[in-house]
């Protein structure tokens, strides 16, 4: 008996199970079964029987003994060989510098506190990669230890990197909660996560232009903003050796006090942002005049009041529409709780309330809003009274829309658009902030204990953000990111309302890459990357020999992932 395939021209071909033998000099044969319906696995194997072969069941040829997720940890450590990471961290490979590796790996993969960190990376192929055994989180309170000696040597090639002399570096400063009452580095302070009753600490960050974070500097929590910079100004100048920078930095960071510092720095030079009361005395003084608005939207001048720099004003109606409709919000908001003190205030016949306890409650519900300069209250007799000041909003209305940028640099290198597009460039850093606090990195909630701990926990947070960063960048076709920005940034209208490049709209609707794979977020694409597993497998017939390890065949997508990070140009070169 045999199988045999017979074509059909209208239909699919027909499967037989005939008998053949022999009638003199003839072949005879007949169909003993229509086995078209079969599936082609069925038939195979009984095509296989019919030879005289030996079936063996997958369960018994071999059996699973565990799978581990591997393709996303092959994506990362493929990243950071490809940028030099691992080299980066230490010239040579020691049991410090893979556990520090893997830290960094885990934190994308899925952040967890140093104590859950080994247990993450042993439910996915990191342990086996960089041949981390039984470490534990002591051994990793070590390799931070180790980490945090060599941090200083880390940021000055990061440096040599990615600043160069005479280019923006970008510097902001953000702060993270903490969860105990130990380190000395916690205070009280303006916390920017809304954890009222949390202390905090205060971390600066230096990155290159595009928001390439390259170094990171911990302050206690209770520090302002502007206290940080002498010590930025320190790092670029004595620890990266860099003389001629630019110091780009939000209105809140480089205050007047702080560029008179700068100014005695030569080389230093600085864009920032004038305060809104800076711009009003602008225009008190007529030195800014409003009426250069009607036909242009970006003018530059200069004032007695800041010798030595060059002010560019900007207007964008979008944010003047933006600001009016927030303005009327907040004093709408502000009116609902001033009504609600002044009704109560009226049923208090028998203990009317006095002007003590008006004022408190009435400077709770202003102070909710920031909307005190705009409000005139009194208390008399136990009532309230209170009324909009329609001339101070009036004012306020009439510089929506507007703001003033401040520079130290020569129209020959910097031209009153590229000022402004350098002064927007903050928006990458702080759009890093929010991958750094986020689902991404989770840098939050700080639970170490000892200084040096917290100031380790931040740069591992770091060099995570460092490989994301560029990962983002060597995967922009698979992801919704918009590859094209940099470039549309450059040559569009710095002040002009942003529109979205004609590569972020085609992302948006079609969903699909240019290849036309389903376009990912960072998160879901690692998730499709682990999918691909590491199996160990074992033959049952021979519980002696050693058990196998077979990884899942690519998909197209995971293939083109990798492909992905091998051309990946990284750039610039690590020096010793």
């Amino acid at each position: 008996m045999y199988v045999e395939t017979v074509p059909n021209r209208n239909s699919r071909p027909a499967v037989l199970l005939r008998e053949g033998w022999r009638e003199g000099g003839r072949v005879r044969k007949r169909t003993l079964a229509n086995l078209t319906d079969w599936p082609a696995e069925k038939v195979d194997s009984l095509r296989r029987v019919l030879k005289g072969q030996r079936l063996v069941s997958p369960e018994d040829a071999f059996t699973i003994e565990r799978s581990l997720p591997h393709g996303h940890v092959d994506a990362l450590l493929a990243m950071t060989r490809r940028l030099g990471l691992d080299r980066l961290i230490a010239p040579k490979r020691s049991p410090e510098r893979d556990r520090v590796l893997a830290m960094v790996v885990q934190r994308l993969l899925h952040p967890a506190s140093k104590l859950a960190t080994p247990r993450r990376w042993h439910t996915t192929t990191l342990a086996q990669e960089l041949d981390l055994g039984d470490a534990d989180e002591d051994a990793l309170y070590e390799a931070m230890d180790w980490l945090l000696a060599r941090q200083e040597r880390i940021e000055r090639r990061l440096a040599q990197r990615h600043l160069h002399e005479g280019a923006p570096v970008f510097a902001d400063v953000s702060g993270s909660y903490y969860e105990g009452r130990t380190c000395p580095l916690m205070r009280f302070g303006y916390n920017r996560d809304g954890k009222r009753g949390k202390p905090q600490v205060v971390y600066t960050v230096l990155s290159a232009p595009g928001g390439c974070p390259v170094a990171v500097q911990a302050s206690p929590g209770n520090t302002a903003d502007p206290n940080t910079v002498a010590d930025q100004v320190v790092k670029l100048r004595e620890h990266f050796g860099l003389q001629r920078v630019v110091l780009v930095g939000d209105r809140g960071l480089l205050t007047q006090v702080q560029i008179d510092h700068l100014k005695r720095h030569p080389g230093l030079g600085w864009v920032s942002a004038l305060r809104a009361v800076q711009v009003r005395s602008l225009v008190e003084a007529e030195a800014l005049q409003l009426s250069l608005f009607d036909e242009q939207h970006l003018a530059e001048f200069v004032s007695p009041d800041y010798p030595g720099e060059r002010l560019v004003a900007c207007y964008n109606p979008l944010l003047a529409e933006d600001r009016a409709r927030k303005r009327e919000t907040l004093l709408t908001a502000t009116e609902a709780g001033l009504e609600r003190i002044a009704r109560e205030a009226a049923r208090r016949t028998r203990t009317p309330l006095d002007a003590a306890q008006l004022g408190h409650k009435v400077g709770r519900v202003i102070a909710r809003h920031k909307m005190a300069k705009h409000f005139r209250w009194a208390a008399h007799d136990g009532r309230l009274v209170y009324e909009r000041d329609y001339a101070r909003i009036d004012a306020e209305a009439r510089l929506d829309g507007i703001y003033v940028l401040r520079t130290s640099e020569p129209a020959a290198r910097l031209s009153p658009e590229d000022t402004v597009r350098t002064y927007k460039g903050l928006a990458d850093i702080e759009r890093w902030f929010r991958t750094l606090k986020g689902l991404d990195i989770q840098v939050r909630p700080i639970r170490h204990r000892e200084e040096r701990r917290v100031r380790a926990h931040l740069f591992l947070c770091l060099l995570a953000g460092y490989l994301e960063w560029h990962l983002r960048r060597a995967w922009a076709p698979l992801l919704f990111d918009d590859e094209t920005l940099a470039d549309a940034r450059r040559t569009r209208d710095p002040v002009a309302p942003a529109k979205p490049t004609e590569r972020a709209r085609h992302k948006k609707a079609s969903r699909r890459s240019d290849d036309g794979w389903p376009l990912h977020s960072l998160d879901t694409l690692l998730g499709e990357l682990a999918t691909r597993c590491r199996n160990t497998c074992r033959v049952p017939a021979d519980p002696s020999a050693p058990a196998l390890s077979v990884l899942t065949e690519p998909t197209p997508i995971q293939r083109r992932a990798a492909h992905l990070i091998e051309t990946f140009p990284v750039p610039g070169t690590l020096k010793s």
